[in-house]
């Protein structure tokens, strides 16, 4: 799991750099694919009941599961791309909101909230605690930075398969919900919308959009619960494309 992390994580880093103005998200989609593929592994999105591309692709007031297109991106558009690996039988799953070219200082904030979100979700994550502790951590920095919680869409357990059990939703309270085990490894995910949180799902049967049309941001980890605390295992260093890391 350290390595399908660490690609998908690589993977991640690299799409970060290429998302600029004049670039579409099948481009991206492209990319994403022939990087996976190259290190050795499948896209776990591609397939994925029916889902026909290797990352998600979600612009702007959409939330997840977007699918890359002819969109060309525009100068301040906030950008979400979720992307999962299967390494060797393992899944690694993150996901990243990404500024595109200069963007307006709202926009600015609610992504930096968001992953200020997944921060405070993973300080969490230590045996004994509770899932409750987790999706408080996000609700409470979220909800008092003026912004809301998706509570249709949550996190979850993550191993041979992506979506495993527990659930772990962006809301909760302390000390409630199952126990935390060292071995366990959770995927978390903060989404956090500029207004309500309500959502609805676009034509396309997979496309999730806030319904006031305002702005969400969405990041996301894979992380192991070790004796020595929480073990992220897909964070690489903001310089670490594909190409620099596998040097």
């Amino acid at each position: 799991m350290r390595a399908a992390g660490r690609l998908v994580g690589q993977v991640l880093a690299s799409l970060r750099t290429l998302a600029k103005p004049g670039v579409t998200t099948m481009e991206l989609d492209r990319e994403a694919e022939k990087m996976i593929r190259d290190g050795g592994a499948l896209p776990t999105f591609k397939g994925y009941n029916g889902f026909p591309y290797s990352i998600c692709a979600s612009v702007n007031e959409q939330i997840v599961h977007g699918f890359p297109s002819a969109y060309v991106l525009q100068e301040g558009d906030i950008f979400s791309i979720d992307c999962g690996v299967t390494l060797e039988g393992f899944v690694g799953d993150t996901a990243t909101t990404v500024p595109v070219g200069k963007v307006d200082e709202e926009k600015l904030r609610l992504t930096r909230v968001t992953e200020e979100c997944l921060e405070r979700a993973i300080q969490q994550c230590h045996a004994g605690n509770h899932l409750g502790d987790i999706g408080w951590a996000v609700q409470q920095h979220a909800e008092a930075n003026g912004y809301s919680v998706v509570r249709d869409y949550v996190g979850h357990g993550i191993g041979r398969r992506m979506h495993e059990d527990p659930q772990i939703p962006n809301y909760g309270r302390p000390g409630l919900g199952p126990k935390i085990k060292n071995g366990y490894v959770f995927a978390i995910e903060p989404m956090v919308n500029q207004g309500s949180h309500f959502t609805k799902v676009l034509s396309d049967g997979w496309t999730v959009v806030t319904v006031d049309g305002k702005p969400s941001a969405h990041f996301e980890h894979t992380i192991a619960i070790t004796e020595d605390g929480p073990e992220v295992l897909t964070l690489v260093s903001s310089s670490a494309t594909l190409e620099t890391a596998v040097v």
